[in-house]
């Protein structure tokens, strides 16, 4: 058992990183991976990330570089940008942020000043770090108001979002965040965007490979300026993109670099490319559809026993679950899954009464192991442990957690994970 690509030079150089390494492909291997922000990337993508490229700087852009020697990095990043347009139909794309958050700021740059209005989803109601939530440098730069979801339904509330738009006249509007289950309603955010004047942000950072793949509608023709990471349900590294209309290319640019960062990483621009390339084949639309039928079956199952959904279901990767009828909490419950080979994360719920760090809720994603090849008809067998350990969880009983990591290794082993070798 062991890593792949092998890494035999690391384990003589470095034994204790290497052993890491090791352990942590096995563990990746062994257990049900549903955090919804994560992936398995390709082979490919895993040795593209680990080139020669990253001794390589490269500040600037394709064609107008700071330092010599680009005569490879630069068709690089070209095939990475018109991949991405291809891919998601955008007007122009910018391969270089380093992630996210910083995709996210590169925005607030190009479009806003400190002090501005901005719009953005509450953090406990879904919403990012980086669309205006307090301890963010977005919530202490910007005045930043905020939207939520309705509390009978747990979908967004347009209606507030419009109301607030009318009322604060912000400068940006962000749509998007990292806990919604539901289709989020591109044009209608446009059309409150448009009547205030303000620049709409699609962050798609955990639906862009549902919408590669046509298992989401795309924002692109709705909002000028689409941030997201290459990771996620994209199957690519640790990396961003923006996408724009050739109307808000340049500021975008320019808020990149030379405004937020110096030299990109081109071992993770190359494997991005990868990644797109991966994105463009038939087979990747078949992954995304069949992420949502994961995570619909998913859904169904956990609801035949008991468990409350935010907005009751899912459209997407993702779930998220209100512990609160099952009598224990989610950081408890998380861990006990965890322990039992069930990875996820503790997450609040809208409305929660309950702290951020000891929230009601949990999040769960299907990109991961739809990736590795589980279908519809094995959510109802994760639904039965999930609420196994979660039963235990609450009865603060572990004795029967070790024989539901077991269960869970027996199905696994018959599912390949790219970048390990059994």
């Amino acid at each position: 058992m062991t890593h792949q690509p092998a890494i035999p030079t690391l384990s003589a150089a470095d034994p204790e990183i290497a052993g890491l390494v090791e352990a942590e492909a096995t563990r990746q291997h062994d257990k049900v991976r549903l955090i919804a922000s994560e992936n398995y990337v390709s082979r490919a993508v895993l040795e593209a990330t680990g080139t020669v490229l990253t001794n390589k700087y490269s500040e600037g852009y394709a064609g107008r570089r700071y330092y010599e020697g680009q005569q490879n990095v630069d068709p690089i990043e070209r095939l990475a940008i018109e991949r991405a347009k291809a891919v998601f139909g955008a007007d122009h794309a910018n391969v270089q942020p380093y992630s996210g958050s910083p995709a996210n700021l590169a925005a607030y740059l190009a479009f806003a000043q400190p002090g501005d209005t901005i719009l953005g989803m509450a953090l406990p109601d879904g919403g990012h770090l980086t669309h205006g939530w307090s301890v963010s440098a977005t919530g202490k730069w910007f005045n930043a108001v905020r939207y939520g979801v309705r509390k009978e339904t747990g979908r967004v509330d347009l209606d507030q979002v419009r109301d607030l738009a009318r009322e604060h006249r912000p400068k940006l509007i962000f749509a998007g965040g990292t806990a919604i289950p539901r289709i989020i309603d591109f044009p209608a955010f446009a059309e409150i965007a448009e009547e205030v004047g303000a620049v709409l942000v699609a962050d798609i950072a955990h639906i862009a490979g549902l919408v590669a793949g046509g298992a989401h509608p795309s924002p692109v023709g709705h909002a000028p300026v689409i941030t997201t990471t290459t990771h996620k349900t994209l199957r690519g590294p640790r990396g961003a993109m923006i996408l724009t209309d050739a109307e808000h290319a340049k500021a975008v640019d320019k808020a990149v670099f030379p405004g937020l960062q110096g030299g990109p990483h081109n071992h993770t621009t190359a494997a991005i490319a990868v990644a797109l390339g991966e994105a463009a084949r038939p087979d990747f639309r078949d992954y995304a559809h069949g992420v949502v039928a994961n995570a619909k079956a998913l859904a169904d199952a956990l609801l035949d026993r008991g468990y409350e959904l935010v907005s009751g279901g899912t459209d997407n990767h993702l779930l998220l679950v209100d512990l609160t009828n099952k009598q224990v909490g989610g950081k408890p419950a998380a861990q006990a899954l965890d322990r039992a080979g069930i990875e996820l994360n503790y997450n609040t719920v809208p409305f929660d009464p309950r702290k951020p760090f000891d929230p009601s809720g949990i999040r769960l994603g299907t990109a991961a192991i739809t990736t590795r090849g589980l279908r519809p008809e094995h959510q109802p067998a994760i639904a039965e442990w999930i609420d196994r350990v979660v039963t235990a969880a609450a009865r603060e009983d572990e004795s029967g957690l070790d024989t539901v990591a077991a269960e869970v290794r027996e199905l696994l082993a018959e599912f390949p994970m790219p970048g390990y070798v059994a």
